[in-house]
């Protein structure tokens, strides 16, 4: 998006504002993840410009650098959709549960196109983007806090760390079933990443190319990883404990609606196993998040 945006106002000659910030936000349908911005219509009010002309001239730039990540539409009166693509999102959520987000996470070199941040990828196709706890009762006790937690509201910080745990275990017990297989020895203590032996790839997608994690529950806890992920990369997110809660949320109802054993697991052995992948993936972000943004210990269980 910055590159479109610096090459429109080369070409038409327009001087440009640096410290201008790109207009992007998250659209609120839960069933897909799109992004939407009004960077057409903020230079075409400041420069004089119609604003489809605008808008035309910076979607013709992203298609050719964006292709087979975002279908890119323009919405009257200037505002352009874009549509992260179902194998980027498998990508993305392969990359986040083979531990992309920490430091040594081993996310597979054939995915290493894919950043952590699907944001990020909107404004620099090309950028590379970028954590250990406690769990708190709800009685009064140690809390075991890293020195920078940020902890406000205890029950909150259980809630987000039984979330965590559930997902911990959850996973172990898909490896227990054989619905994956984790390399051995297992770890005994909340996992930066998971090491997969069995499947080697998450089967996200179906065999139209389509996220075969098409319930609303499924589609709602992917929605609220891609915006915990994305809030990651800013400075003045309001509250890591609201953002926590929201996921931990999602993923409880994710829980609750969508089944992994018996008939699924049977009949639907991949969708089965994408669940599982859903799981490794909302852990890895759960515990990133209480780790390096709420500074406390992830558990495996409580």
């Amino acid at each position: 998006m910055i590159n479109a945006h610096s090459i429109y106002t080369y070409n038409h000659k327009i001087k440009r504002t640096h410290n201008k910030k790109i207009p992007l936000h998250k659209g609120r349908d839960n069933e897909k993840i799109l992004y939407v911005s009004g960077i057409a219509l903020q230079v075409s009010k400041s420069h004089n410009s119609q604003p489809m002309e605008v808008a035309n001239s910076i979607v013709s730039y992203l298609s050719k650098t964006c292709d087979g990540i975002f279908s890119i539409r323009i919405v009257p009166p200037g505002w352009i959709h874009l549509e992260v693509s179902p194998p980027f999102t498998a990508s993305w959520l392969q990359n986040i549960a083979m531990g992309s987000l920490e430091e040594g996470g081993k996310a597979e070199e054939a995915n290493k196109e894919s950043i952590n941040s699907v944001s990020s990828h909107v404004f620099q196709t090309n950028s590379q983007c970028p954590m250990t706890a406690v769990a708190t009762s709800r009685q009064s006790g140690p809390t075991h806090c890293l020195p920078h937690a940020q902890i406000h509201n205890l029950d909150h910080l259980f809630t987000i760390q039984h979330a965590h745990a559930r997902c911990c275990s959850l996973v172990l017990l898909a490896h227990r079933e054989g619905l994956i297989k984790l390399r051995e020895p297992l770890p005994d203590t909340s996992p930066a990443f998971w090491s997969v032996i069995f499947p080697e790839q998450i089967p996200w997608l179906n065999c139209d190319g389509k996220l075969c994690l098409n319930h609303p529950d499924e589609s709602r806890l992917i929605t609220e990883l891609v915006q915990v992920v994305d809030a990651f990369e800013c400075k003045d997110v309001g509250s890591w404990e609201k953002a926590g809660l929201n996921l931990s949320q999602a993923w409880e109802n994710f829980w609750c609606k969508c089944r992994f054993w018996g008939e699924v697991k049977t009949l639907s052995p991949e969708l089965a196993q994408a669940r599982v992948g859903l799981l490794m993936t909302t852990q890895s972000v759960l515990r990133f998040l209480l780790v390096e943004k709420l500074g406390v210990l992830a558990l495996m269980e409580l």
